[in-house]
């Protein structure tokens, strides 16, 4: 198979982000970094049991279609064509247009220099800006800014929105924090990746210029921390988040179902599930991300671990037949989706913005199986003689 064949983007990277975060941890612990040593064998198997139940989420839809599971719900038939164009008609396509998609940008732009503004200085310089830069103006911003400006690019071809992407992006990163930076990067790279059909070599730049970006906003933002000494250069830095991140869900296999769901119900109420990870797992009261397999095996042990990577794989899945079948507005929201996944291997699911992204991507599903179904349904009656 050649490497142009490969679909670099379906929902397996994130089994490839998995492998490659325990890779760097595992390298981390060889040389015991700060003080760190392995983890134990439970936690790597913990690690593949939770991959294993997202491998079979995301087979899921393909064994129910090979073997006629469902046979009302077969679609192959359609054309990506005919359902464009039921989709171009929906009542969505109001709120899809260019000049409203441009304005939502616009407005998030505004509100994050107003952020910036209020702050009185650039957060990525200094721990204390950082630390009320993530008020109620950045969360509005954000949630407008990063499924619009994927939407835009994917469905208009014009080039000034690349600026916009750029403004944003700088906008975020001046934050100092890595998720959104990289949440927006890595999204726009993705649909741009599908809708402009670009080539393997791009993804590569893109794979070295994501490192720099990233690597540098962490390190920059660690260092200007002014009540935290670091002696790590950036690269060993990106070894020992991963080393200290991993060895976090250690503690937590060894302690599954300790907070009987606070993790779960914090994450979608003003808590802070970050918080419990630090208070009960490391015993001070700081913010510490669990690894994506850490909140469900914090709360309920392997049965909720299986539940939850099973469910990101099949959802995935869904989202990633959308977008090759209907592309522009769904490759959009699929990009949001997956980058978010993405960083969660690190950061764990307990962001209620990026649950906000989820609950767009279930009406994008609803309204893409709705169409679907109506396609179906019409092409199935018989024609008059």
């Amino acid at each position: 198979m050649k490497v142009k064949n490969v679909d670099i983007f379906s929902p397996y990277l994130v089994i490839v982000g998995i492998i490659l975060y325990v890779s760097l941890a595992l390298v981390a612990y060889q040389y015991h970094l700060k003080g760190l040593d392995f983890v134990s064998g439970e936690t790597l198997f913990a690690a593949f049991f939770g991959s294993l139940f997202f491998i079979i989420g995301a087979l899921t839809p393909k064994i129910i279609g090979r073997f006629n599971l469902i046979p009302k719900l077969d679609t192959s038939g359609i054309s990506k064509d005919k359902l464009n164009d039921k989709l171009k008609n929906s009542k969505l396509s109001v709120i899809l247009n260019e000049k409203v998609l441009l304005a939502v940008v616009l407005i998030a732009i505004f509100l994050e220099l107003l952020n910036t503004y209020l702050l009185g200085g650039i957060p990525l310089f200094s721990g204390y800006l950082k630390a009320k830069a993530t008020n109620d103006l950045w969360r509005v911003s954000y949630i407008l800014f990063l499924p619009a400006i994927n939407i835009l690019i994917a469905k208009y071809h014009n080039r000034w929105y690349y600026l916009l992407f750029v403004v944003g992006l700088a906008l975020f990163a001046a934050t100092g924090y890595r998720t959104t930076t990289m949440a927006i990067l890595l999204s726009v790279f993705i649909t741009v990746y599908y809708t402009r059909g670009l080539q393997f070599k791009h993804f590569l730049i893109f794979a070295v210029v994501a490192a720099v970006i990233g690597i540098a906003v962490g390190y920059i933002a660690v260092k200007s921390i002014e009540w935290q000494q670091w002696t790590l250069n950036p690269i060993q830095l990106v070894f020992y988040r991963a080393g200290f991140t991993f060895m976090v869900f250690d503690k937590i296999v060894h302690m599954a179902g300790a907070t009987h769901g606070a993790m779960f119900y914090n994450t979608f109420t003003p808590g802070h599930p970050r918080y419990i990870v630090g208070d009960v797992v490391l015993g001070y009261h700081k913010m510490i991300t669990p690894t994506i397999f850490g909140p469900a095996m914090l709360d309920f042990g392997y049965i909720a671990l299986a539940i939850q990577m099973f469910l990101i794989g099949l959802f995935l899945r869904l989202l990633h037949s959308a977008h090759k079948l209907a592309d522009g507005v769904f490759t959009a929201v699929y990009a949001v989706i997956l980058a978010h996944t993405l960083i969660w291997i690190e950061t764990g699911p307990t962001d209620f913005i990026v649950w906000l992204f989820y609950a767009l991507a279930v009406i994008a599903l609803v309204v893409f199986a709705r169409n679907m179904w109506g396609i179906s349904k019409k092409d199935s009656k018989p024609e008059n003689i």
